[in-house]
């Protein structure tokens, strides 16, 4: 066999890794601590799942579950679609994609022109349903002979790529001179395989995740609590359920971000930095912002940036889709979350400690329907409403003397004071009550009536219009 030419890597594959890391310079406003940035876009099919897509073949493989002739199954959003599919060209395998309908158009091209199936499922169902893209990813892989199902949200090869190439390669670029590691979180293969590494290395190394208002990871860090997802515009990050391959124990803090400003960081990155990177890495960065703004010192900061823009072309890059979608705020602006909250009376909350009488004599005494409830460190554990004490009571005379940390419920979403008033309208499509929280704290509570006198009042003859 001839000697390959010099510089050259024998296939596409052998091209995977190498991606730079750079300074952020303009979009980091103020902030004294420095931002850095991996641009995995640089790998060869645009993204960081080319690392997972040919570790997890090649654990496929190894293990006698992919072999000659055999077809590689996944529900994607996209990336990870572009990674096994790569591979697959190579190896000869062929695949099916299964994808939520709220993924670009540029996606779903990506993956056909690999000559891959790609079925479509709608995005706003439950896990569980049959329609959604897991149950419809598994059921293909029953109905297909020779099929394997790559399953990256419990795959743990998908972390262990991150383990074996990205953070090695991160450690040996940095030589560790970082002191926090940011990503978004996802099928959480980033955040549980860098951050094994680095915590192996360094364990005061601070690991960041960053999820998207609609996700159930912020909540369930914060809380322990499950609460129920909702619809986002943000793709890539944010889960409705919890993967296996996602180790929150890891986690040192997790950030919240909102759609508008994930996309409105992603279109500066680009104009501004010159970095050519896609909705996923606008959160991340704007993730990274935020948390920066919590330290008392300056800190070094490394970001992973996932994928690139060209994927979200027809969107987020896209002024008459930005705009359609209330992102691009070139009308009257309706104003924050933190608007509503100037008319609101002081919140009203209560220990967990508290008993059911004292509970329903605090909703009596206010004319309130339901009581965030704090733990011993002032943070929230989640609600309780007028129908948890009712229900309580309906057990026995007895249950008047529990604590109403035994009733704490899920069902809320969480918003920030800066989260839009557009977005908090297609919140309550879902959400009964929104809870607003900024740096741990709890800021208020929030019902439809709430936004609907907000917005009356604005609509109102002779409204001088918002302050602020």
């Amino acid at each position: 066999m001839a000697k390959l030419m010099q510089g050259a890597v024998p296939t596409i594959v052998d091209a995977i890794g190498g991606t730079p890391i750079v300074k952020l310079n303009n979009v980091v406003g103020d902030i004294e601590s420095e931002i850095y940035v991996k641009v995995e876009y640089m790998n060869p099919a645009g993204s960081m799942k080319d690392r997972v897509g040919l570790n997890i073949i090649r654990d496929a493989e190894k293990r006698g579950m992919l072999g000659p002739g055999g077809t590689i199954i996944e529900a994607t959003s996209g990336n990870t679609g572009a990674g096994l599919a790569m591979v697959a060209a190579i190896r000869g395998y062929k695949c099916i994609f299964v994808m939520p309908d709220k993924m670009s158009a540029e996606k779903v091209d990506a993956l056909r022109a690999y000559g891959a199936k790609v079925v479509i499922c709608p995005t706003a169902v439950e896990p569980s349903d049959p329609r959604s893209y897991y149950s419809t990813a598994r059921r293909l892989v029953e109905e297909t002979p020779g099929a394997f199902y790559s399953n990256q949200y419990h795959n743990p090869a998908n972390p262990e790529s991150h383990f074996v190439s990205t953070a090695p390669e991160i450690w040996e670029q940095t030589g560790g001179e970082f002191d926090v590691f940011v990503a978004g979180m996802g099928t959480g293969g980033t955040l549980s395989g860098c951050g094994r590494y680095f915590k192996e290395k360094n364990p005061d190394i601070q690991l960041v995740g960053v999820d998207p208002v609609g996700s159930l990871y912020y909540e369930y860090v914060k809380t322990g609590r499950l609460t129920k997802a909702f619809s986002y515009y943000v793709e890539g990050i944010g889960e409705d359920f919890l993967p296996s391959t996602m180790n929150l124990d890891i986690l040192d803090d997790v950030v919240q971000v909102d759609d508008r400003e994930c996309f409105i960081m992603t279109r500066e990155l680009v104009r501004r930095e010159g970095i050519f990177c896609g909705g996923s890495c606008g959160a991340a960065v704007m993730g990274a912002i935020k948390y920066a703004r919590t330290l008392k010192e300056p800190k070094r900061i490394l970001v992973l940036l996932p994928d690139n823009a060209q994927k979200y072309l027809s969107k987020i890059f896209s002024d008459d889709w930005m705009r359609s979608n209330g992102f691009l705020l070139e009308t009257e602006d309706e104003g924050t979350v933190a608007h509503i909250l100037k008319g609101k009376p002081k919140l009203i909350t209560v220990s967990a400690e508290t008993t059911v009488r004292e509970a329903v004599a605090t909703l009596k005494e206010h004319g309130i329907s339901q009581l965030p409830v704090l733990d011993q460190k002032g943070r929230h554990k989640g609600i309780v409403a007028e129908l948890d004490l009712l229900n309580a009571l309906v057990e026995g005379a007895d249950a008047l003397e529990k604590p109403i940390g035994e009733l704490v419920e899920g069902d809320y979403a969480t918003v920030t004071p800066q989260t839009r008033i557009t977005l908090l309208k297609r919140i309550f499509n879902d959400a009964k009550v929104v809870l607003v929280t900024e740096n741990d704290e709890l800021r208020g509570l929030l019902t439809k009536i709430d936004l609907i006198d907000y917005l009356a009042r604005d609509a109102a003859p002779g409204s001088l219009g918002r302050e602020g």
